[in-house]
């Protein structure tokens, strides 16, 4: 689930629609959470599928460790990509925003760290990255983690509106993670070598 501060807007000509803050998203705000109405496509299962499903779940899905394709229910599926990503998933089946979001800015990713099938050169951005490929999270993990590890003591201390989606031992750990009492797994953990 996105988080609720957020619309589906249209961006640009070239990037077509986006999920852009309504309000104010701080640093460490849980910006999206899987949930019960996302569903999950094995590769097998996506085979059997009709063409036209195929290329509609190939651009709206992300792929989890175990290799299987998520379609998210609301418009979190539009969130674009940008190297510039303002907000990375973590190893928990979360996102959080790794810098403050003003009113009006769009919520991205990095895809690199959502297992792409195929690589893709992204819009030019002046990054040093220019193209998505399919091992990104093997290549790139480090520089996301000291992002997340800086962003994670924030978590426990704002509010999150999707909190009610992360059960209460994840949210302990989440606890001991943000008070330095336990390490942090790292996004590559997400990594799926198909």
């Amino acid at each position: 689930m996105i988080h609720p501060k957020t619309e589906l807007k249209f961006i640009s000509n070239e990037i077509g629609y986006g999920v852009v803050a309504t309000e104010f998203i701080p640093a460490g705000t849980i910006t999206w959470a899987l949930d019960d109405l996302d569903r999950e496509f094995t590769p097998a299962k996506l085979k059997k599928m009709n063409p036209l499903y195929q290329n509609i779940l190939e651009t709206y899905c992300y792929r989890n460790k175990k290799g299987n394709f998520v379609l998210c229910w609301d418009y979190g599926r539009y969130v674009n990509h940008s190297f510039k990503s303002n907000c990375i998933s973590t190893a928990y089946d979360f996102e959080i925003a790794i810098r403050d979001i003003q009113p009006g800015e769009e919520l991205t990713d990095d895809y690199g760290y959502l297992n792409v099938s195929e690589p893709f050169t992204g819009i030019d951005e002046g990054t040093r990255r220019k193209t998505v490929y399919p091992d990104d999270l093997l290549t790139q993990h480090e520089s996301w983690d000291k992002k997340l590890i800086k962003n994670f003591p924030n978590i426990i201390k704002l509010e999150q509106p999707l909190k009610s989606l992360i059960t209460p031992k994840l949210w302990n750990e989440i606890t001991a993670i943000g008070e330095g009492k336990k390490e942090m797994k790292s996004i590559k953990e997400n990594y799926f070598p198909g």
